[in-house]
Formats: C-alpha cells, sequence, structure tokens
C-alpha cells in the first residue's frame, strides 16, 4: 500500500505516530515561514504543515503544487493549535518529513468544493471531476448503502436473485424501445428491456417462487428531473400470494430502509383508492404530508348566474390555512401560476374568510356573504383561512387543482424533505381508452390481472373501463416509486385481455406466444412489483434529480457529454448491420 491511513482517519490518539497519507492537493496557503496544504480523498481531508525554518527545501516544493497533484506524504502526526472543528481530522496535522508528487494536473474546469463555480453542462462534461466534490461522492455511497440493504432484506425474506436477459423481443406496449440490429440475423432487431416482465413471470413457472433483481431498464423516451433512459429497478416477483401478501412484504422492505438508511422508525403505510386519491387529491400520487384536500362545489355554487361555475362539469377548490391576509399581488401570482399551460387552467375564484369572520371574495358580483359562508363551511374553513377554487372539464380541472396544492404546500413550507408520508395506492383502472387510437390500452401492462369481482365486465363493451386491477403503486412525498400487481395466470384470461387490447390472435402468438404457451405447464398465482432505485435513492437523500445518485448520468437530451454519446458510427459497422443512415 502506498499509504498506511486515509485522509480522514487521523484522530487525536494517532499524535506522535509517524504515518503516510496519499491524495489529492485540495488547496495551499503560504503563510510566509509555513506552508499548509490541505490533502483530500474519498474518507476525508487532512492538513499538511510544511516549516521554512525546519524544511526548507520541501516548503519550497510544497508551494509549487497545484490543485489536483496526486500526492503522497510521510510525517509525524501533531495536535494543531489552531483546530479546525468543522472537519473530523480538524484537531491533528501532519508535520511533513518527505512527500513526493505521484503525477501532476492541469488547471481543474472548476473548483472542486461544495460551493463549486462549475454550472450542470460543464460538470457533466467532466463528471469523472464532479464526483471528487464530497456532496456528490456521498450520494453514491447513500446509494451503495441502499443496494446493500435492499439485498439485506431480501436474502433475509428467502428471494433469490436472478439475472434477466438484456437483449430481448420488442413489444408494442409501453414506451419507446431501444432498438439492438442483429448482425448475425439481418433485419432483425433485439430491444432493451423496459422491465425484465415476461422473464420474472416466466421465473415463477419456473418454481423460483421469490425472485428479485437490481436490474438496468432501458426507455426511449422525454427526459426530465425523475427520468434518464437507463435507470435501475428493484425488480421483483413471489409465486402463491395474494395482493395483501405482495404489499405487507415490501411495506416491509421500505420500512427496512428506512430504519437502517435513514434511522427513521415509520409506521404502517396508509392505504388509498385510486378513486379517492383522484377525487381529493387530483393525483394518483398524492402527497400527503399535508392536508388541503379537494372540496367540490357542484351544488354550491352552480345554477347562480355566474357563467364559468354554471357552465362547467366541476368546481372544486383547496382551503389554504392562515392565508386570508395574502396581497393583491399573491393573489394574482397564483392566477397566473394556474393558467400557465403546464398547468392548464383558465383562472382562480379566490374567498377570504378574514380574522373579523367576514368574507370576501373575487365573485361578490353573483354570490352573498350568506352562500359564501356556506362554502367555507363545507370547506372546514375558519377565520384567517383563504379558499382558492378552479372550475372547467373534470380531469382537467382536478390536474389543475393538484399543481396548484402542491405550489401551495411549498409556498407554506409544508413539503420538508426531511419528513416522509407513505402509502400505497390501490384499485386502479385495468384500463385506459386513447381517443386517437380509439382503443384500450393497459393502464400497468397487459399482463394484470383484473380484480376478482370486475373479471365479467372485460366481456361487456360498456362497463370495460369500469374494471379494476389487482394493481398497487407505493408513494412517497408525491413520488411514485414503486409500482406492480397480481399477474394473470390464466392462458384464457390473458388471451381475453389481449383481445380487449385489440391484439388478433396472430398479434398476440407474435408478440407473447412464449408465455402463453408456458401457461399451459401449471402456471402460480404470482404478483409483483418494482421499485423505481434512482427515485427513492434521491428521496432519501433529498434531492429533486436522480441524476445526483447515478454515477455517470445523461443530461436532459439524452447525451451523456463526458464520453459523447450517441455518436455516430463507422460506415464500415453500418454495412455489417445492413443499415443505412438517412440524413
Amino acid at each position: 500500500m502506498l499509504r498506511t491511513h486515509t485522509c480522514g482517519e487521523l484522530r487525536v490518539s494517532n499524535v506522535g505516530q509517524t504515518v503516510t497519507l496519499a491524495g489529492w492537493v485540495q488547496k495551499g496557503r503560504d503563510l510566509g515561514g509555513l506552508t499548509f496544504v490541505d490533502l483530500r480523498d474519498r474518507y476525508g481531508i487532512t492538513q499538511l504543515a510544511f516549516n521554512m525554518d525546519t524544511e526548507a527545501e520541501l516548503c519550497s516544493r510544497a508551494r509549487k503544487l497545484g490543485r489536483e497533484f496526486v500526492v503522497k506524504a510521510t510525517g509525524l502526526v501533531r495536535e494543531r493549535e489552531s483546530k479546525n472543528k468543522n472537519i473530523p481530522t480538524g484537531e491533528i496535522e501532519l508535520i511533513v518529513t518527505h512527500f513526493e508528487v505521484l503525477n501532476e494536473s492541469i488547471t481543474p474546469p472548476f473548483t472542486i468544493e461544495e460551493n463549486t463555480d462549475g454550472g450542470d453542462d460543464l460538470r457533466m462534461k467532466y463528471r469523472y471531476l464532479d464526483l471528487r466534490r464530497t456532496s456528490v461522492r456521498n450520494n453514491l455511497f447513500l446509494r451503495h448503502k441502499m443496494t446493500q440493504q435492499v439485498r439485506a432484506y431480501m436474502d433475509s425474506q428467502d428471494f433469490i436473485e436472478v439475472e434477466t436477459p438484456v437483449l430481448i423481443k420488442s413489444t408494442p406496449e409501453g414506451a419507446r424501445d431501444f432498438v439492438v440490429p442483429s448482425r448475425m440475423n439481418q433485419g432483425e432487431f433485439y430491444a432493451l428491456p423496459q422491465s425484465p416482465q415476461t422473464f420474472k413471470q416466466l421465473l415463477m413457472i419456473s418454481g423460483f417462487d421469490r425472485y428479485y433483481q437490481l436490474v438496468k431498464c432501458f426507455r426511449d423516451e422525454d427526459l426530465r428531473a425523475d427520468r434518464q433512459p437507463e435507470f435501475t429497478q428493484i425488480d421483483c416477483e413471489m409465486s402463491f400470494v395474494t395482493q395483501e401478501d405482495v404489499l405487507n412484504m415490501f411495506e416491509g422492505m421500505i420500512k427496512h430502509l428506512f430504519k437502517t438508511v435513514k434511522g427513521i422508525e415509520i409506521g404502517a403505510l396508509n392505504r388509498m383508492t385510486y378513486a379517492d386519491a383522484m377525487k381529493y387529491y387530483g393525483s394518483d400520487k398524492p402527497d400527503t404530508r399535508f392536508e388541503m384536500l379537494f372540496v367540490e362545489l357542484n351544488n354550491e355554487a352552480k345554477g347562480k348566474g355566474f357563467p364559468v361555475f354554471d357552465n362547467a362539469e366541476l368546481v372544486v377548490g383547496i382551503c389554504a390555512k392562515n392565508c386570508a391576509d395574502y396581497t393583491r399581488k399573491q393573489v394574482d401570482e397564483l392566477t397566473d401560476f394556474v393558467k400557465r399551460p403546464q398547468v392548464g387552467a383558465s383562472g382562480l375564484v379566490y374567498v377570504r374568510v378574514n380574522a373579523d369572520g367576514s368574507i370576501k371574495s373575487s365573485v361578490d358580483k353573483f354570490y352573498d356573504e350568506a352562500t359564501l359562508k356556506v362554502w367555507a363551511e363545507k370547506f372546514g374553513a375558519v377565520p384567517g383561512d383563504l379558499l382558492l377554487i378552479l372550475a372547467g372539464q373534470a380531469d382537467k380541472t382536478r390536474k389543475a387543482l393538484n399543481e396548484l396544492r402542491l405550489e401551495m404546500g411549498t409556498r407554506l413550507g409544508l413539503r420538508d424533505k426531511n419528513t416522509f408520508s407513505c402509502l400505497w395506492v390501490i384499485d386502479f383502472p385495468l384500463l385506459e381508452f386513447n381517443e386517437e387510437e380509439n382503443r384500450y390500452f393497459a393502464m400497468h401492462h397487459p399482463f394484470t390481472s383484473p380484480k376478482p369481482e370486475d373479471e365479467e365486465l372485460l366481456s361487456n363493451p360498456e362497463m370495460i373501463g369500469k374494471v379494476r386491477a389487482n394493481a398497487y403503486d407505493m408513494v412517497i412525498n408525491g413520488v411514485e416509486v414503486g409500482g406492480g400487481s397480481v399477474r394473470i395466470f390464466n392462458k384464457q384470461l390473458q388471451a381475453k385481455m389481449f383481445e380487449v387490447l385489440g391484439f388478433s390472435n396472430e398479434e398476440a402468438q407474435k408478440q407473447f406466444g412464449f408465455i402463453m404457451d408456458a401457461f399451459q405447464y401449471g402456471a402460480p398465482p404470482h404478483a409483483g412489483i418494482a421499485f423505481g432505485f434512482d427515485r427513492l435513492c434521491s428521496l432519501f437523500g433529498g434531492a429533486d434529480s436522480i441524476r445526483d445518485f447515478i454515477a455517470f448520468p445523461k443530461n436532459n437530451s439524452g447525451r451523456d457529454t463526458m464520453i459523447d454519446a450517441p455518436s455516430t458510427i463507422d460506415e464500415k459497422q453500418l454495412k455489417e448491420l445492413n443499415i443505412s443512415v438517412i440524413a
């Protein structure tokens, strides 16, 4: 070993010892008779001290060290006179008696410090330098710890980790596939897996009754803060279980992670139906760290001559506690917010419940104070509260009010990243109708089982949209971190599902014949779930973007600017693959 200790290891108990450290020069300070150099590795920083009076030659050489030089230093550990309480090694320093420059460095494009001067694009291009920063490195340490604890929990529950193929068959359902041309099978293509879904079901048929995998998945879709073209799932499947068994098993996993990684004990997860989530929060992934539930006002607000409400399918609002003193400017900001294209509302109605009990609104022309008091009572409003109301087409209005609710939660400091509210959302619709294609699509995937009591509705064209799925999502702080379902394991029911989705028998056989055939050989009842591991890490780390917890992420255009990928390939390769590129 080139070192006896790390740069984060030495303490007062090591005083008097001769040690050797190795790392990168963080910075140097020349104080005339003394020169100090901060030496950094992944474990921390140790101050090196050079004395001009006793080691003039060493001190002169130390003054020439540049940032990020790789150095090995040997010396005597001494207690510092001026201690630094901000770092664990701040009570000691190393009086250097010998040092060696192992490698020089050019000046980095940005400062490798917590308050760096490098922007996102620059740090992405030089990601290997950004990873030297403590905060970025700590994110990967957190990810590593979570990986360990996921495996520890799954192993304790008798799950077996099995690797599934990366080169698979493209399927038409779901997001866009990344496709890979086959040189040996000209004109044919593999796809990179969006999920190991069919393989883990086949493993259940094989008798591996508890499977899991920390697996790379790929989706060719537009990116945002919580999406990457390649991402990691905790992929799981179980046999001979019900929905209740799955919820209990993976509620246990999330509790284990919070306890071992965050040191937090969380109680039993609440459960909410999809219908209630949409009715009271306008979202199937509600942020339940705060209340502010939706209240519908159709009966109380319509028929009073106010066209905006009279012509609306839905009139609905929220009560913002202690916000009646919002200024006109603040209310106008909220109005502008809901009118943004991303939110989509046409306007905002407000009602102030003043501290003296009087009520003032933006629609006083149409509603008297007695009517507005009825509204306030329905909202549970008290003096000092502010009602914010939207109206319009039902689904669109709920979506817009959800955005307004989250905005108010942020403004009022109700979305603390150190507070965690976890729940299960259950009873999703099995299918959703696509107007453009004039057919139903699976809301989760085509292998999701309908609830047994709704199964017969699949044969009634007028009731198909009412069928509920044996599906469930885990939501933490308004983020969907995992989702799964009880699977179809009966060939006849699976064939019926394909029929409802518009597959001909030939198409179903071509795309999924392998699993349909496997159902004939004694498929057990089975169910599963997959967690977005990158999202879980970002939640545990209190970050908004999953990129912070991926060693080498892509940017918002799906590019790796560090290695400049994707890129063109050699004409010879294209010819081998029988691919023509059209400019």
